[in-house]
């Protein structure tokens, strides 16, 4: 049993996401922790060389792959496969992967297939001295506590963690070593069939690739209001969030939502219109450089977590803020690629 760190690495169009780079610095920590290489798994079609050499950069000591034109598409029985078959023959201490629609599809999957432990959405991981047991740190009972979990009787350790927790690092890995893999013909045999992909198109810009998101909560009063939040947001070249009271009054679609049940997300700035700052929003925006928040009630939580804060009528400072940036005509360009 090696004591080597694995992390999912995803593929999508040829291209690695971002989520891949943050994945390794997560890895990267535990890794030293324990001493150990720092390893990036992906499964997918074929991907340009100068691709797989980011994950060098980003702080893979090796990389594993099982590449085939046939994987193009996440067929999750074929992938949970190919994942247990590398797994079962490397033998890692250690396996993560995003907490995205990807990560929960498949680590289920393959932790079921391999009959060992998974905790999900975690917040924090560490190297536990006395054992090198993983530490799992992740929100319970509503996300009104912290619980840390190991999983001492089975290996490897799995955890999925959530996109946008970390900033992807450049540490250069300590060697550059490849290794594909090849699979049987059977591995190919699926249950699903690929039907197709739709983008949502209700903003022009993703959460994770905005520098300014606008969230907007239950203070905003009604639909109409919140709607105005596009308008500031535009300004800025960002992006529209929502807490989840908002998305359940329908007030905006639900891949607007931030916090547990939603996305994580680490805007350079982050405006919290008449949002009152529950622990699972919170969590939703730990990664933000600059919180700036509005509500009227002087006792908010979000007050805890600002920067600027205003209290105020929310929609009343918005109104102001939007007309005083038209009338400078203020307009700034979201950079983040």
């Amino acid at each position: 049993m090696s004591k080597d760190i694995w992390t999912f690495a995803r593929v999508i169009n040829g291209r690695l996401t971002e989520t891949s780079f943050e994945l390794l610095t997560w890895g990267r920590a535990l890794a030293d922790s324990l001493g150990s290489s720092l390893c990036s798994v992906f499964i997918s079609s074929k991907i340009q060389n100068d691709e797989v050499d980011k994950l060098f950069l980003y702080g893979a000591d090796k990389v594993y792959a099982i590449q085939d034109e046939r994987l193009k598409n996440f067929l999750p029985d074929i992938y949970m496969k190919a994942a247990c078959h590398m797994i079962k023959k490397y033998s890692p201490h250690v396996v993560i992967a995003p907490a995205d629609t990807f990560g929960k599809t498949l680590m289920p999957m393959v932790a079921s297939r391999l009959r060992t432990g998974l905790t999900a959405d975690c917040t924090e991981l560490s190297i536990e001295d006395e054992t090198g047991l993983l530490l799992q740190t992740r929100p319970a009972i509503g996300g009104n506590v912290m619980a840390t979990i190991k999983t001492p009787y089975t290996v490897p350790q799995m955890a999925t963690v959530r996109p946008m927790a970390k900033k992807p690092l450049k540490h250069k890995g300590s060697a550059r070593e490849m290794v594909e893999e090849k699979v049987e013909e059977e591995f190919f045999t699926s249950s699903y069939e690929y039907v197709g992909f739709r983008q949502d198109e209700s903003s022009e810009i993703a959460l994770n690739q905005a520098e300014v998101i606008v969230g907007g909560g239950r203070g905003m009063k009604d639909e109409k209001n919140f709607s105005r939040l596009y308008e500031l947001a535009s300004l800025f070249g960002g992006g529209v969030g929502a807490s989840r009271a908002a998305v359940d009054m329908g007030w905006v679609a639900y891949p607007h939502q931030i916090g547990l049940s939603g996305k994580t997300v680490s805007p350079k700035v982050y405006f919290a219109f008449g949002i009152s700052g529950a622990v699972q929003h919170i969590a939703g925006i730990s990664g933000a450089g600059h919180v700036i928040s509005v509500n009227k009630d002087p006792d908010s939580n979000i007050f805890n977590i600002s920067d600027l804060s205003i209290i105020g009528d929310c929609n009343e400072v918005l109104e102001k803020l939007v007309k005083k940036l038209q009338e400078t005509g203020a307009v700034i360009k979201n950079e983040r690629v």
